[in-house]
C-alpha cells in the first residue's frame, strides 16, 4: 500500500472538510425545520419573524454574520430538499462546499421545468471539474438548455438597455452601460487593446517605435481611453499604433443554421467567445460580412493553416486564432481566463525543437506560462486528443485539461483513412 505523501495528506483533509460541511448543512436544515414547526398556524407575519430569528440564532452560535448564516440556511434547504444528489456527492467528499454553492446559485435561477435537464449532468461536472471550470461549464450548460427561449428573453431584455451615472467619492463616479453583452464585450476588448498598445504591453517588431515610458496602470489607461473616445469621438489623442484598433469578437455558428430555421432547431446554438449562446438572428447579423467579426463556421472549409513546422517561430495570425478558438480558455488546470487574453505557447519549446504546429500550440495565461517554463511541472499535449493538455505535478499527480472545441476533420468517399484524425 503506497505511503501517503504531503499532497495526499492535504487532499485527505479537504475530503474530510467536505464530509463535515455536508453534515453541518444537514444539521442546519434540521434546526431550521424544528424551529419553523413551532410557528405553524401562527400567520405569515410570525413566520417571517421566526425565519429572521433562526438566521440570527445561527449567526450568533457560529460567530458569523447574518448574511453568511442566511447563505448557509439557503444552501442547507436546497441540498436536503431539491438537490439530494449534490448532498450525496458532498457527503462522499467528491465535491467541495464551494461546488455546492455554485450549483445552487446557478440552478435555482433557471425555471423549475428545465432543471431536470440540467441537474444530473451538473452533478457530473461538479465531480469532474475545479470550481472555476465547473462554474463556466455549468453556465454554458444552462445557456444551452435555455437556448430555445433565448431569442425571446434577449428581445425583452434589450428593451431595458440604458446608461446611468453613479456618483462616487472624492470627485469620482461610475458610468454604467446596460447593453447587449456582445457589444459590451467588444467595447471592453477594443479599449483593452488600445490601452495595452499605449502602455507598451503589446509586442513590437520595431522596439524603437514605443513612446516614452508609460507610468499609468492598464486600468487607468483603459479609463482614460473610454473618456477620450466618448468625449472627443476620435482616437487622435492616443499614439498612432493604437488608432487603428477595432473591436474583434469571435462568433461560432453552424453554417447551415444560418440558412435554414428548421436545421437551426437541431443544431447547437450560436456562441460568442467569452459570452456564450446568442439568439440566431443576432448571429446571422454578426456573420453578415463585417470584417471586424471573426467567423468560425462548423462546416468544411479549405485553407486552414495547421502548421508551419520549423520555418518560423511566430504562428501565423490564422493559426493563432485557431489555437485560441479551439481552447476558448487558458489551458492551465482550473483557469478561466479567456484565450483571447492568453499567450500562444509552444508546448515543446521552440528552442528544444518544437514545431509551430497546432499539435504543439496552446493558449496559456502569463501565470501558467511562467509555471510551465520555470518549475518542475511537466506539460504535454496528448497525441491524437485534439488539443488536450496533461499537467504532471512535481508530486506526480496528473491533471488533464480538455479544450472547449475540437478542430473538425472531414473525409470523402475516396479517403476514409483520416476519419479518426483529430485535425
Amino acid at each position: 500500500m503506497p505511503i501517503p505523501d504531503a499532497v495526499d495528506l492535504v487532499t485527505e483533509t479537504a475530503t474530510m472538510l467536505s464530509v463535515f460541511a455536508a453534515e453541518r448543512l444537514v444539521r442546519i436544515d434540521a434546526m431550521r425545520r424544528e424551529m419553523l414547526a413551532e410557528a405553524v398556524g401562527r400567520g405569515v407575519g410570525v413566520l417571517d419573524i421566526v425565519e429572521r430569528s433562526i438566521r440570527l440564532e445561527l449567526a450568533a452560535a457560529m460567530r458569523v454574520t447574518e448574511y453568511t448564516a442566511g447563505r448557509l440556511l439557503v444552501l442547507a434547504e436546497a441540498l436536503t430538499g431539491r438537490y439530494p444528489g449534490v448532498l450525496a456527492s458532498l457527503s462522499a467528499g467528491r465535491i467541495t462546499e464551494k461546488h455546492a454553492e455554485v450549483f445552487v446559485d446557478l440552478i435555482d435561477e433557471i425555471p423549475t421545468e428545465l432543471r431536470g435537464q440540467v441537474v444530473d449532468r451538473a452533478v457530473g461536472l461538479a465531480e469532474a471539474e475545479p470550481v472555476g471550470s465547473f462554474r463556466r461549464a455549468l453556465r454554458s450548460l444552462i445557456q444551452t438548455v435555455q437556448a430555445s427561449t433565448l431569442e425571446e428573453r434577449h428581445r425583452d431584455a434589450v428593451r431595458d438597455r440604458r446608461v446611468w451615472v453613479e456618483p462616487g467619492r472624492d470627485g469620482m463616479g461610475t458610468l454604467c452601460v446596460y447593453a447587449p453583452l456582445v457589444e459590451v464585450q467588444a467595447i471592453h476588448g477594443r479599449v483593452t487593446a488600445i490601452a495595452k498598445t499605449i502602455t507598451g504591453r503589446h509586442r513590437h517588431d520595431d522596439k524603437t517605435d514605443r513612446d516614452a515610458e508609460e507610468t499609468r496602470t492598464l486600468d487607468q489607461v483603459r479609463a482614460d481611453v473610454v473618456c477620450d473616445l466618448l468625449i472627443d469621438g476620435t482616437t487622435d489623442a492616443v499614439p498612432a499604433a493604437a488608432r487603428g484598433i477595432r473591436a474583434t469578437v469571435v462568433v461560432t455558428v453552424p453554417a447551415l443554421a444560418l440558412l435554414d430555421d428548421e436545421v437551426a432547431e437541431s443544431c447547437d446554438p450560436p456562441v460568442v467567445e467569452g459570452i456564450g449562446p446568442i439568439p440566431l438572428p443576432r448571429a446571422r447579423e454578426l456573420c453578415g460580412g463585417d470584417t471586424t467579426w471573426m467567423r468560425v463556421l462548423t462546416h468544411p472549409e479549405t485553407g486552414m493553416v495547421l502548421s508551419v513546422g520549423r520555418d518560423r517561430y511566430e504562428p501565423p495570425a490564422a493559426l493563432r486564432k485557431l489555437v485560441k478558438w479551439r481552447a476558448d480558455r487558458c489551458m492551465g488546470p482550473g483557469c478561466t481566463l479567456p484565450a483571447s487574453r492568453c499567450e500562444v505557447d509552444h508546448t515543446i519549446r521552440w528552442s528544444d525543437g518544437g514545431d509551430t504546429d497546432l499539435r504543439n500550440l496552446t493558449p496559456l495565461c502569463k501565470g501558467h506560462h511562467l509555471v510551465k517554463d520555470n518549475s518542475d511541472w511537466t506539460v504535454t499535449q496528448i497525441p491524437g486528443s485534439g488539443g488536450a493538455i496533461q499537467w504532471l505535478s512535481p508530486a506526480g499527480r496528473r491533471y488533464i485539461v480538455q479544450p472547449e472545441r475540437r478542430v473538425p476533420a472531414f473525409t470523402t468517399p475516396r479517403d476514409h483513412s483520416v476519419a479518426d484524425a483529430p485535425f
